[in-house]
């Protein structure tokens, strides 16, 4: 799939943004085409190899009604994580890296939940704050709304689960 500047996307690994425009780089002797990618949380720009896109999983956004349901779905989505830490990693890891907003979302509900029982390590904290990050992104520009409206929703549909 071929996007074109303006198109809303999202990264699997950066979250969602706006194509700012498709540049040219030579790179180890290689000429190749780029979307440069904004991303408004934290002011990001991520370049995305043109030829690479559809292999990495960068997708167009989600549509507001499909953002919406994700919002609604979240304090019934149940979590089970295993005790071994390097396991529960891995797996969320995959979950991310999947691209669906779905599991994103079950991942920071699953992180949620890990650090209201008993804390999370560093690097636990560090995935929370990413797929969070991811999460909030896409939804955002999905349903254009604040950064802080769609953190507020996301808290909120975290707690009353």
């Amino acid at each position: 799939m071929t996007f074109r500047v303006g198109d809303r996307i999202a990264h699997p690994m950066h979250g969602a943004g706006v194509i700012d425009s498709i540049v040219s780089r030579r790179i180890n002797g290689k000429d190749r085409e780029y979307y440069v990618l904004k991303i408004p949380a934290g002011d990001m720009q991520v370049m995305i190899p043109v030829d690479a896109s559809e292999s990495i999983g960068v997708r167009p956004i989600v549509g507001s009604d499909e953002a919406e349901r994700i919002l609604e779905d979240i304090p019934g989505i149940q979590v089970s994580m295993t005790q071994n830490w390097n396991k529960r990693y891995r797996e969320n890891m995959m979950k991310i890296k999947s691209g669906n907003l779905m599991e994103v979302a079950t991942v920071v509900k699953g992180l949620t939940e890990r650090e209201r029982q008993r804390g999370l390590s560093t690097g636990e904290r560090k995935m929370l704050h990413s797929a969070k990050q991811i999460l909030i992104s896409e939804i955002v520009l999905s349903k254009s709304a604040s950064y802080e409206e769609v953190e507020a929703r996301v808290n909120s549909a975290m707690v009353c689960s």
